[in-house]
């Protein structure tokens, strides 16, 4: 009857429920927790969270795609700038020198290997700078364009001849090492050819042709190679010069085998004496000849003596401590030519650029 009444109290309108109706009515209402209602509410959740990630993964999607073609269009437009710059406008800027050192584009293909266009710019700027900075030559007049061509046709014949060197140097395996490298820098450096010091070297090279300290050793190390390649194949030279030699060790008079044998025409005729004063820093000598020189003593002959141009054997007449004075009979190596001509002839070169 109690709950007939409770019932009906319940329907009557305007009625507060009692505190303890309350509470029931809330348990009531309480949702039952299962794992149904886990996992409905958990999707309820996702639903509503992913019309907001969907449309940011779409968004990073577009911006990936946007960037990585604006980097392959940068890209392509860098390539297509470095191309006309080196092989159409021959650009000698530090900016495409830079490139040219980071990206292995060829200026030629000599004697079955490419020529960085690296190499071609190395040997071109230090005449550039040179000119420009010492004999203030503009190269945007009419006379300056012409010596700047013809700097050019200099500078790709140097490193055409380069490369033919380094093959014929890997063919006869030669190689220049660094004791060899730094025993040509220390004879340079006793004569005072390099400077007082390396501060001063360096700014001299910089001064004038714009290289560092690494710069002259890359140039040095070229020229001994090629030196040390004509040298190793002018067997002939070796010969003519080691029989006379041979003849000196015999009792032959020095000035007579000189007048006969010796190739320096403006001593020749004098008995091979040089004529003037040597010291130690006598520059119009190789420094090989001048170091030679003064490690003898008066009335002894050397034996062959190799410098870049040809092999020489020395007499000392006279020394006095500072300077002396002496003969030499010397014996030209063949032009490096002899022997990259043929190369050539096998395997003309291809350039890339005008010239």
């Amino acid at each position: 009857m109690k709950h007939k009444i409770k019932k009906l109290l319940k329907r009557v309108p305007g009625r507060k429920p009692e505190p303890e109706e309350s509470l029931q009515e809330a348990i009531h209402n309480i949702p039952r927790i299962t794992n149904e209602t886990v996992a409905e509410h958990r999707e309820e959740v996702l639903s509503s969270a992913r019309k907001y990630i969907y449309p940011l993964q779409h968004s990073l999607q577009r911006i990936v795609a946007i960037s990585t073609s604006i980097f392959a269009v940068l890209l392509f437009g860098f390539f297509v700038y470095c191309l006309l710059a080196l092989y159409r406008f021959n650009s000698t800027s530090t900016f495409i020198y830079r490139v040219s050192q980071v990206l292995p584009f060829p200026v030629a293909h000599s004697c079955g290997q490419y020529v960085s266009y690296e190499n071609y710019l190395f040997e071109l700027r230090h005449y550039i700078h040179y000119y420009q900075t010492q004999q203030k030559v503009d190269f945007s007049s009419t006379s300056g364009r012409q010596q700047l061509a013809a700097f050019r046709k200099v500078a790709l014949q140097t490193v055409l001849d380069s490369a033919c060197v380094k093959k014929l140097a890997t063919q006869h395996h030669i190689a220049v090492t660094d004791q060899e490298l730094n025993m040509e820098i220390t004879l340079l450096r006793s004569q005072n050819r390099l400077g007082s010091s390396n501060a001063v070297f360096q700014d001299v090279l910089k001064e004038f042709w714009g290289w560092s300290i690494d710069d002259f050793k890359r140039e040095l190390k070229l020229q001994v190679l090629a030196q040390q390649v004509v040298s190793a194949l002018d067997t002939q030279t070796h010969v003519r010069a080691q029989n006379v030699l041979s003849q000196l060790h015999n009792g032959g008079d020095f000035a007579s085998l000189a007048q006969q044998y010796s190739e320096d025409a403006s001593t020749k005729a004098s008995g091979g004496d040089y004529g003037t004063a040597i010291s130690r820093t006598y520059r119009d000598l190789p420094p090989q000849v001048v170091d030679a020189l003064f490690n003898l003593q008066p009335g002894q002959t050397s034996g062959i003596v190799e410098t870049p141009l040809g092999l020489e054997i020395l007499k000392v007449h006279e020394h006095d401590g500072n300077t002396l004075r002496a003969s030499h009979i010397y014996f030209a190596f063949k032009p490096s030519s002899t022997y990259i001509g043929p190369l050539k002839e096998k395997q003309p070169p291809n350039i890339y650029i005008s010239q």
